[in-house]
Formats: C-alpha cells, sequence, structure tokens
C-alpha cells in the first residue's frame, strides 16, 4: 500500500514540476527545496525537540498559542514549526521569532522523510488541524515517535473524500497517538474514517484563545488614508466572484454613507492585479497595501495584498464580511473579527466553518446572506442602525469568548500522551 501511495506521489510531483518551476520565480517556493527533500539539519535548537507542521498562514497564527504554551510549560523543549509555503514560513518568522525555528516540511516520500526526521530527532510530532501525510506518519510510528493531530477538523469535502479510501485511512490513522478535534461532529467523522475512538478528544477550536493583537489603531487609519469621517467596511478572505459583489454593494452603501471606505482582501494576494480590474472598471480608485505609504490611499479602495495583516486591521472595521461563503469554498476564519467585536456577514456557504456560523447566527452576532443584494442590504442596515451594529459585535465576541481553553486543553493532551514523564507532564 505505502509503496503505491509513493509511486503515485512521486509521478504526480513529477507532472507538478513545471508549475512548481513558475511558483518558485513568482512566490518564493522551492527556495528552501533542499529543505523539501529532508536536509534541514543546519541550525536546528538543541535538544530536546518537539516538532509542530502547519500547512500555511491560518494554521501558522493557531500554531502561535500552541508554541507559547509548551515554552511556558516545557521550557526545557526545543520547537520546530514546520509550514510548506513562504507564507506561513513568514508568520513564523515574525511571531515566532526566538521561540521556535522554522523549517519546510519534507515531500512525503521515504528519502526526504527519513532524512529529515534523522536531523530533526524529535520527542513527539503535532500536525494542526488533521494534516495527514502517510509516509511520515509511519516513519513516526516505526520509531517510537508519538503523534498528534490537534485542532482537528474534517471539511465535507474532506470527509467525502477520505471516505473513499477509508480502508487507507484507518491504517494511516491507527499511527497518530492523540486526536486533539475542534467539535463532537469533527470528532465524529474521524472516528467514522478509522480513528480508535479511545484516542480522540474534543478541545475545541485553537482560534478561539488567539487573543486580539495591540495594535495602533491611529497609525493604522492614517496609513490606510482614514480621515475623522470615514468609516471603514472590511471584506475579507474573498475568492473569485465575490469581489464583484463586495465592490457592488460598497457602491450601494457609500450612495447613503460618504464617508465609507472599503478594504478588500483577497483570499489569495497573488489575485492582486485581477482585483484591481474590477475595481478600476467600475470607475473607482484602489490602491495596495503594498505601496503604502509611498501612493497615496485616500480616497481609494485599499487591496489587502500583504499577508498576516488581516486580523489586526479588523480591529478597524465597523462591519465585516467574510469570504469563501457567497461562492462554495466553504468559508473562512470567522472567529478573528468576531473576537474584535465585530458584527460578521457571511454567506451560505459554510461548511467549513459550520460550528462559528451557527454560532454567530445563534447569538445574534452573525448574520447570512445569501447574495449580493441581501450583502447590500445588510451592510447598509448595520451602517444605518449603530446601537444594532454595536449589539451584533459585543455578542460575537462574548460568543466566543465562552469557548476559550483549547490551547489547555491540547496542553494537557500532550502531557499525558506525547510528553508523560516530563517536569510538567504526568509520571509516566
Amino acid at each position: 500500500m505505502y509503496a503505491l501511495y509513493s509511486a503515485v506521489l512521486g509521478v504526480g510531483l513529477l507532472a507538478y514540476l513545471p508549475a512548481f518551476l513558475v511558483r518558485r520565480r513568482r512566490a518564493g517556493y522551492g527556495r528552501h527545496l533542499g529543505q523539501r527533500l529532508g536536509r534541514i539539519g543546519e541550525g536546528l535548537p538543541p535538544e530536546p525537540r518537539g516538532w509542530i507542521h502547519a500547512v500555511s498562514v491560518g494554521e501558522s497564527a493557531v500554531a502561535v498559542p500552541l508554541v507559547e504554551g509548551i515554552r511556558r510549560r516545557w521550557p526545557e523543549l526545543s520547537i520546530v514549526v514546520s509550514t510548506i509555503t513562504p507564507t506561513g514560513a513568514r508568520i513564523v518568522a515574525e511571531r515566532l521569532a526566538g521561540r521556535a525555528v522554522h523549517r519546510y516540511f519534507p515531500v512525503d516520500l521515504p528519502g526526504p522523510v527519513r532524512r529529515a526526521l534523522d536531523a530533526a530527532r524529535p520527542r513527539f510530532f503535532i500536525a494542526i488541524e488533521t494534516e495527514l501525510w502517510p509516509n511520515f506518519l509511519r516513519t513516526l510510528a516505526a520509531r517510537r515517535i508519538p503523534a498528534m493531530i490537534a485542532n482537528g477538523r474534517i471539511s465535507d469535502r474532506s470527509f467525502r473524500r477520505y471516505h473513499r479510501v477509508r480502508w487507507l485511512m484507518r491504517r494511516v490513522l491507527a499511527d497518530v497517538s492523540v486526536f486533539a478535534m475542534q467539535s463532537e461532529e469533527d470528532a465524529r467523522r474521524i472516528v467514522a474514517l478509522g480513528a480508535p475512538p479511545e484516542r480522540v478528544v474534543v478541545t475545541g477550536n485553537l482560534k478561539s484563545d488567539l487573543l486580539p493583537e495591540v495594535s495602533d489603531d491611529a497609525a493604522w487609519r492614517q496609513r490606510l488614508g482614514l480621515g475623522p469621517g470615514n468609516r471603514l467596511w472590511i471584506a475579507g478572505s474573498t475568492h473569485r466572484g465575490e469581489e464583484a459583489l463586495a465592490l457592488d454593494a460598497f457602491v450601494h452603501a457609500k450612495a447613503r454613507c460618504p464617508g465609507l471606505a472599503l478594504l478588500l482582501a483577497p483570499r489569495h494576494p497573488e489575485r492582486a492585479d485581477e482585483v484591481e480590474e474590477l475595481i478600476r472598471a467600475r470607475g473607482l480608485v484602489a490602491v495596495r497595501r503594498s505601496r503604502l505609504p509611498r501612493d497615496s490611499a485616500r480616497g481609494a479602495i485599499v487591496i489587502l495584498d500583504t499577508v498576516g495583516e488581516l486580523a489586526q486591521l479588523y480591529a478597524l472595521a465597523e462591519v465585516v464580511f467574510v469570504g469563501g461563503s457567497l461562492v462554495p469554498i466553504g468559508g473562512h476564519n470567522m472567529l478573528e473579527p468576531a473576537m474584535r467585536g465585530k458584527p460578521v456577514l457571511f454567506g451560505p456557504h459554510t461548511s467549513n466553518f459550520r460550528e462559528g456560523a451557527e454560532l454567530l447566527q445563534m447569538s445574534g452576532g452573525g448574520l447570512v446572506v445569501k447574495d449580493g443584494d441581501e450583502l447590500a442590504s445588510e451592510l447598509a442596515r448595520l451602517l444605518d442602525d449603530g446601537d444594532l451594529a454595536s449589539r451584533m459585535g459585543r455578542a460575537a465576541r462574548e460568543a466566543f469568548a465562552d469557548r476559550q481553553g483549547a490551547v489547555s486543553a491540547t496542553l494537557d493532551l500532550i502531557a499525558r500522551h506525547l510528553w508523560p514523564g516530563s517536569p510538567g507532564g504526568p509520571p509516566r
């Protein structure tokens, strides 16, 4: 089975090679090709070491409070955090400087995996949000290195895909020591795929424990060209098809609220050219965040083409729309604006964040908009009714504040299953 998987993966990597070379030039992929091939030894921190894997930006942000909790509880442990994308690497470098060392995750083939583990010699491995790499997990198990899935979730699409190969999943999941899942539904799904029920625990969502970052709101407002009479609406993590709807809603709302400003944050910053064309096609002015303060932002729609700033900028908004939800993507992180006390709008496609969407609706902190017309009308209503917007913002923050504690629960599982006998854990 594993030989077949490795062969198929190898063929897939060869087929992907031309696209990889293009992305290497454009976005920094492949600049650390040696690390992807398992050569990660140079400059590693001293042993004992733990290894946390976070694929990209969202998982890297989630890893921050977990790494901080591990370092407080087990100061003798060094931490290696791996990612696959350069944007994820940037988050690790910026937010975990001095507390963790970054490496790129090896390609899941026997040679790269063996070389990486020979160099890192981790005492345990933690994958954020159900990252399942069969060869890597099998090699960990062969070396008696315990592995954990933290903040685990199984989306509708992933569940359907995994369920088709559940005979394979059962063997892969057997190599994981403990599953810390976000919700009861995620726990049910991982068990249905073959995880031993006694290893599955519901800990909640680590994102609920992400504290709002302290920001200089006045400096940000100046940088974004926001004057005293400006009110900001943010459309975050948008996908193709949503920016046009957001722009139409903005034009509609601005007719009633002349001081309204918009920050558009496409989920994939490399789409900035496309988004800028949409803005200019409507006769509006656009400016990219990466060009501020060199270019003037006053009166312009700001395109957020940088990584790692959206969560902080939510603090400036009066209303937030979270994308990936008006198109069938499954939605994106709603906790970040909710924890900053903002009323949250989102579309009907929220399968990736079903629990968060339901919580926002039940608490009164969020509203579902089924199309562009509803987005425009609800945006205008919230801008007109400041009391309603404030009540929704408070409800959103309180709803998620009650769900905090996932980091502590995850640390307890680490002490019990991954690092027993340590000063911060129970006796062996």
